[in-house]
């Protein structure tokens, strides 16, 4: 037993000498690993600014509430959506945590919201946030 923890403790010392800590293998701290050293640079709670085209059955009602809800009550974003018109896209601009702004691109990249409606991501802009929203702000017809 203390042959054992002694082993553990010399691979633990020599990892962090070497700048690295050893982590149990898995898919995803594979990948959390790559995505890391790949933009090592990235706080996932820097506050950043997307605007996102989004294309489909975005004009509806339900599509919007459905942004809102996603936006504003659970990822805790700020910005707005702009309001509905007689085209098919819409841009959506978002404040927030990098990585809560992340996963809604991730959301929005879903697609299906429900109700058989449909969106795609057109495109996603990086931009400064400017800090003017308190909320998250949608307009319906």
């Amino acid at each position: 037993m203390i042959k054992q923890f002694v082993s553990l403790f010399v691979i633990i010392l020599v990892a962090a000498v070497q700048g690295f800590v050893p982590v149990q293998r898995s898919n995803v701290g594979v990948a959390l690993l790559k995505a890391e050293a790949h933009d090592a640079s990235a706080d996932p709670n820097e506050i950043v600014g997307r605007r996102i085209t989004v294309s489909g059955a975005v004009q509806g009602g339900y599509y919007r509430a459905c942004v809102s809800n996603e936006a504003g009550k659970f990822r805790r974003l700020v910005g707005t959506m702009s309001p509905p018109d007689e085209t098919d896209t819409a841009e959506i601009y978002v404040e927030g945590k990098k990585k809560m702004v992340d996963g809604f691109i991730r959301w929005c990249k879903k697609g299906d919201v429900g109700l058989n409606q449909q969106a795609t991501v057109l495109d996603v802009k990086e931009e400064e946030p400017t800090g003017l929203y308190e909320g998250f702000y949608v307009k319906t017809k």
